[in-house]
């Protein structure tokens, strides 16, 4: 059977790209990155994906901050199809897919959050668990939908919060459960495809 196609979207320094990129070239996870996409020009995730010989494009939004314009979100779907992509993979990108988008590829795009959803959905969610004296949170990789993380979920890791712990030093603990995470998931949707 073919390797699952992906596209990683993402807008930030690109660690969860390396951990998915690092695993298939290892040939642990059947999969093969097409493209990876990132809304803004110098992220690092771009310069991750150039190291492993992916195509990376820069591929400018418009003039919303936190969603695409409805017509660079079309724009965006014919890129991904034009990639023969199969699966598209949410890796730190920090805007909400809309109506193109969600069309397109229904059931077919993940995301990756730092907390066990449906705690502390949105931005910043470690500062969030820690704001709330919780004694545990996580990670949750589940399917985009038109809500703010509040798609199915499909899995998801525990991080135990410390008596010591930092916003800083949670957050990286949580990173550390993400990489491990995110690259299985993507092992289990591409066995699961008939």
């Amino acid at each position: 059977m073919a390797r699952l196609a992906i596209a990683i979207l993402g807008s930030g320094k690109g660690s969860n790209c390396r951990a998915i990129l690092e695993q298939i070239r290892a040939g642990r996870l059947e999969a093969e990155c097409r493209v990876v996409v990132s809304d803004v020009a110098d992220a690092g995730i771009l310069a991750v994906a150039r190291e492993f010989d992916v195509p990376a494009v820069f591929f400018p939004p418009g003039h919303f901050r936190t969603k695409f314009e409805p017509e660079r979100e079309e724009a965006l779907v014919r890129l991904l199809r034009e990639a023969g992509t199969e699966l598209i993979v949410l890796a730190g990108l920090m805007r909400v897919l809309k109506t193109p988008l969600l069309e397109a590829f229904p059931r077919r795009i993940i995301n990756l959050h730092p907390s066990l959803l449906p705690k502390f959905p949105g931005r910043e969610a470690w500062v969030q668990a820690l704001a709330a004296d919780e004694s545990v949170t996580g990670c949750t990789v589940h399917y985009v939908d038109a809500g703010i993380d509040s798609g199915e979920i499909i899995a998801q890791r525990e991080v135990p919060i410390l008596p010591n712990d930092t916003a800083a030093s949670l957050h990286e603990r949580i990173q550390v459960a993400e990489r491990e995470l995110f690259p299985a998931v993507i092992g289990q949707l591409a066995t699961m495809r008939t």
